[in-house]
């Protein structure tokens, strides 16, 4: 599993997921290792906003002993959890080992690599084969991949130690990069795409294996896992107009992935729309407009097994 985007039922993860993800498919599908580039050039976008959030998880956890990245896709957050927690051990967990080769790769690159491990395998069952129990379990925008959500959480707790944190990011506010009114087609495009993605992502969830509805509550669901003091906490990721070229590419990427996936269900002028967005040669695309920004949020929500 990697990471995500919205849902940005992007890009996992680690960059994974903005729902929009961005996944034209389902795992199941979707061969990993050809999008690890796209992974990691997502994640490191993301950089700034999981660094403010593994700030705030420093000061919640101390001195953990061993951190596990459940979903780590390429491994750019297991990485920044090595930087951040120079004393600890991270292993990264995901289903494709060609990602996890990646992942420590990376670390090695890093300098981490004499405390960085992997485990390949299903989550949450891979996790049965950690040495022992974690002091923080981290899942970046992957528990809405498997079918039972609590489920998933619940055995994600059983890996904690005594007094260990699971955090979860999940949820947050749709991505915005362009303005309501971009000078072409009917306002409000985005909005639209929105909605026709959130379709999507219900259809996802429900096709997944062993598919359970529950009330996304992300602290109901962390208490009913058997753990107390959950905590929430939202962080911006704001990259202003005109956008960089690592901004805009990965717009351009989005969007192009939007295209792909979705245009069936988008009207036909909002499709028009998105090809001259989509057009280097027009004058209007995203490869030219100065009015590019990348704008979303991400909520990362936390609870501790008693002690």
């Amino acid at each position: 599993m990697a990471h995500h985007d919205h849902h940005h039922h992007e890009p996992r993860h680690d960059g994974r997921h903005g729902h929009h993800h961005g996944h034209g498919t389902t795992d199941t599908e979707m061969d990993w290792a050809e999008t690890a580039s796209l992974l990691e050039s997502e994640a490191e976008l993301f950089t700034p906003l999981y660094e403010r959030a593994l700030g705030w998880l420093a000061k919640e956890v101390t001195e953990p002993g061993l951190i596990v990245d459940a979903g780590s896709g390429p491994g750019v957050i297991s990485c920044l959890f090595a930087e951040a927690f120079e004393g600890a051990r991270i292993v990264a967990a995901d289903g494709s080992a060609p990602l996890l080769e990646r992942a420590a790769d990376r670390a090695a690159r890093h300098g981490a690599g004499d405390r960085f491990g992997t485990l390949a395998g299903e989550l949450p069952g891979v996790l049965d084969e950690l040495e022992y129990p974690a002091d923080l379990l981290w899942a970046s925008r992957s528990v809405h991949h498997l079918g039972d959500q609590r489920a998933a959480l619940a055995a994600y707790a059983a890996r904690l130690a005594p007094g260990g944190t699971l955090a979860v990011m999940e949820g947050g506010l749709p991505t915005r990069y362009l303005p309501r009114d971009i000078g072409i087609g009917r306002p409000g495009l985005q909005t639209r795409i929105d909605a026709v993605e959130a379709d999507w992502f219900t259809r996802m969830r429900t096709e997944l294996p062993g598919s359970v509805a529950h009330t996304e509550d992300w602290p109901a669901l962390l208490t009913t896992a058997g753990l107390h003091h959950s905590r929430s906490r939202t962080f911006l990721l704001d990259l202003p107009a005109p956008a960089t070229d690592r901004a805009r590419a990965h717009v351009v990427a989005t969007l192009t992935r939007t295209r792909d996936r979705l245009a069936e269900e988008l009207d036909a002028d909002d499709r028009a729309t998105l090809d001259r967005l989509l057009d280097p040669a027009d004058e209007a695309s995203l490869h030219h407009r100065p009015d590019v920004f990348f704008l979303t949020a991400h909520t990362v929500h936390t609870a501790v097994r008693p002690v």
